[in-house]
Formats: structure tokens, C-alpha cells, sequence
């Protein structure tokens, strides 16, 4: 797909076919996020795949924001494993797994599958429902599947900030 058209028709989506991808998706999403850069090439993103109804169903637990996909990727980061800014510390795993996160939004779109990045998730019951170790951070979920076929984009979706709001040249004014 033309990566203009690709980001122009991608929106966030919250009402799915309930069919679990195929694992060919999947295999497809993820090498996509495993093409993402990372800080120095570290690669600090762990990704669990829920892909199944029992999964699903745990997944329901951790958040009211899964919209009945049937498919979900959750994000997360080694912090043991980030590249550290030297001036203040900061790692740059969250950033990193973010990354990885876009590229499998792009990529999932680019084979029909509808997401949503969510946020909106108790990282605590993620960690206890999923066997999450403390050095891997839950940063993002990406819930997934074949769009419905009423599916459609919240009118927010066309909302945007005039460009000059967001991007200065030489210095923030």
C-alpha cells in the first residue's frame, strides 16, 4: 500500500469481526516491530501475543478499553536492557517499545487489520495476570482484528491541530 494512503486511512478502531487472526498476521505485525529501531539496537521490546479466547478473557480483566478484539499485542520494555542518556539518565526502552508499537499499527493496517493503541490499562494486573517479570514495563496495547463491518473512525479522529501549533523552526516560540 502507498504509506500515504496507508496513514491517511488508518484510524483507531472499536468494533471487530470476533475471528482471531491467523498466525501467518501475526508473524507479519511482529516482523515489523522487530524491523523498528531501537536505541543503539538494543531491542528491548517484549511483546505478548493474546491471540487466544482464554487470553482474551484474562486480557478483559486488566482493561475496559479492549474492545472486544480478538486479537491483542501488549508492548512492553527491559529496563534492564534500554540505552541510558548519559546527561540525565533517561532510557530510551519506552521510547523504543512506542516505536515498535507504531510500525505494528502500520504493518497490521497494511494487511486489513483494524487497531487501537491503548493506554488505558491497569499495568499491575498485567504483570500479575500475564507472569510479567519487574524488569519488563507494560507500555502499550495494541488490540487488534478484521475491522466490522460497521466499523468507523470517532469524530475526534478528524481533529487536528493546525500544524504551527505543533512544529516550530530554531526555537519554541
Amino acid at each position: 500500500m502507498d504509506f500515504e494512503k496507508l496513514i491517511t486511512e488508518r484510524y483507531s478502531v472499536r468494533s471487530f469481526k470476533p475471528k482471531h487472526l491467523p498466525q501467518e498476521v501475526v508473524d507479519k505485525i511482529l516482523e515489523a516491530g522487530h524491523k523498528a529501531p531501537t536505541g543503539c539496537n538494543y531491542q528491548p521490546q517484549r511483546i505478548l501475543v493474546l491471540n487466544t479466547d482464554e487470553s482474551i478473557t484474562k486480557l478483559k480483566e486488566c482493561t475496559k478499553c479492549h474492545f472486544n478484539a480478538p486479537t491483542a499485542m501488549l508492548v512492553c520494555h527491559n529496563k534492564e536492557e534500554s540505552w541510558v542518556r548519559k546527561y540525565d539518565g533517561a532510557l530510551s526502552s519506552p521510547v523504543d517499545a512506542v516505536i515498535v508499537t507504531a510500525f505494528m499499527m502500520l504493518a497490521a493496517q497494511n494487511e486489513g487489520i483494524g487497531t487501537c493503541w491503548v493506554m488505558h490499562f491497569n499495568p499491575n494486573a498485567m504483570r500479575e495476570t500475564f507472569n510479567i517479570p519487574d524488569n519488563v514495563e507494560p507500555i502499550s496495547l495494541l488490540v487488534m482484528g478484521y475491522p466490522a463491518d460497521d466499523a468507523k473512525p470517532l469524530n475526534m479522529h478528524f481533529m487536528t491541530r493546525p500544524i504551527d501549533e505543533t512544529v516550530f523552526y530554531e526555537e519554541f516560540k
